[in-house]
């Protein structure tokens, strides 16, 4: 029996990211994600750029989904 592995895809997006979002998609193709892009399928790591980290200032998870307008440390892209 081989072995497969299934991912739930992420709901898509329709609100601007806060400006510390990061993930490598942003160096290696310009945008966030980038679905287009074979090297990116699937790639949904991100971190904040203010703490270096997987959580924010504060303390909650970062990515893609949650860095949105609302969240109290969020930063509007100028």
């Amino acid at each position: 029996m081989s072995f497969e592995k299934h991912f739930n895809l992420p709901e898509p997006v329709t609100m601007p990211p806060c400006a510390l979002l990061r993930s490598k998609a942003i160096y290696v193709t310009g945008d966030l994600v980038n679905p287009d892009h074979p090297d990116e399928e699937g790639a949904t790591y991100c971190w904040c750029n203010k703490t270096q980290h997987i959580l924010g200032p504060d303390q909650k998870d970062v990515n893609q989904g949650d860095c949105v307008e609302g969240r109290e440390c969020y930063r509007d892209i100028v």
